[in-house]
């Protein structure tokens, strides 16, 4: 089967790292696949060498019929059985493509509950008839875009992101290597998080935890991996909060998994997400997690973690702290749950299969066929 991936951006984010590690394992079981961006630096890539990558150079309005273009006649050439789009504006994009290009089978996937706009809700709603199906992240996600009537029911399907495994998994002596290099003591405490510095991460709202958390817990330091435009403000307001000796700006980083292996606590602190891919991802390494109950992280989390409202950083300071004060007995047997949880419900096969069956089955057909599925 010949599969066309369309995404806005191959930046560092949980969609993008979904799209190349999905066209991964589609090559590995003997599919052709080809991903096509619309604009910016190709960050996050497949580690298969045969996947064509694409920039179709949507750099502004004025280029987007160029990008219409040039990915119209990649659709041409390539003669893909399937297109799968992720994101807003590559779904669009996708779906506007089927009134001047032959797409024998269109599916659209949006990953997140917010998507910042009535007009995006409306562009989905007037184009939706334009894809044969539409998927989101979690039940949380599908229910919202429900909600604003981008989709009619029956029209779009909850397909939660899956996880390998093999890949995120505890490692004892990366945990002591990654410890060594940040400078971290044997009696000191690492909290962790992951994701792009933007405004649905509310950097801010965990920056204030922490300097809670660091009033009654002062061998306790903090750990951010990502990169974004408010680096430099989030700096400061750290250290306006006298925490520039408790909290380290990490960047971008490829080694994740190693990173989760030596933190003692996962955070998550944001105002709003699709999924939590990094969550399931903390969870598969076996680390106890602190998370704000906001779009499907709920669904993610069960009862394998911990769930504090968002835009709370008391709240999210308080728990910080119980988790950080647990025992090693009771910090091993929650993260034996949590990977166990992880495993059962969100493994990477799993997710094949499912995506597998939409790309496949008649049009008819195209309504999830799990009877196992995550408890709402």
């Amino acid at each position: 089967m010949k599969i066309l991936m369309v995404i806005t951006s191959l930046g560092v984010g949980g969609a993008e790292k979904v799209v190349t590690t999905l066209a991964d394992q589609l090559v590995d079981r003997g599919h052709e696949v080809n991903i096509a961006y619309l604009t910016g630096e190709a960050l996050v890539v497949p580690k298969n060498k045969s996947v064509r990558v694409l920039n179709l150079e949507v750099k502004s309005f004025r280029s987007l019929t160029g990008g219409y273009l040039k990915l119209r006649k990649l659709i041409d050439d390539f003669k893909p059985d399937v297109v799968h789009s992720h994101l807003v504006h590559a779904n669009i994009l996708c779906r506007t493509m089927r009134l001047s290009t032959n797409i024998p089978r269109l599916i659209s996937s949006a990953h997140n509950s917010n998507e910042e706009g009535h007009f995006r809700m409306l562009a989905y709603r007037l184009t939706d008839t334009l894809t044969d199906m539409s998927t989101n992240v979690s039940y949380e996600a599908v229910d919202t875009f429900l909600k604003h009537r981008a989709m009619k029911p029956g029209r779009i399907l909850a397909i939660h992101n899956g996880i390998s495994t093999t890949e995120f998994t505890y490692s004892e002596s990366e945990r002591i290597k990654i410890r060594k290099e940040l400078g971290i003591h044997n009696y000191e405490k690492l909290i962790l998080a992951v994701g792009r510095l933007d405004n649905s991460k509310d950097y801010p709202n965990l920056l204030s935890a922490i300097s809670h958390v660091s009033l009654k817990c002062r061998n306790v330091k903090l750990a951010i991996v990502g990169d974004g435009p408010p680096l430099s403000e989030l700096k400061e307001y750290a250290n306006s909060l006298g925490l520039n000796n408790k909290v380290n700006f990490l960047g971008l980083r490829t080694d994740i998994p190693s990173l989760m292996s030596a933190a003692d606590v996962f955070t998550l602190s944001s105002a709003w997400e699709g999924f939590g891919l990094v969550v399931a991802e903390a969870m598969a390494c076996n680390r106890v997690v602190v998370a704000t109950d906001c779009g499907g992280v709920k669904e993610v989390v069960g009862d394998a973690g911990f769930l504090v409202p968002p835009k709370d950083s008391r709240k999210l300071a308080a728990t910080l702290e119980l988790a950080l004060n647990l025992s090693d007995d009771e910090r091993l047997k929650i993260g034996t749950k949590a990977r166990q949880r992880v495993i059962k419900h969100y493994s990477l096969p799993a997710a094949v299969q499912k995506w597998m069956h939409l790309y496949s089955a008649p049009i008819n057909d195209l309504k999830t066929p799990f009877s196992s599925e995550i408890p709402r």
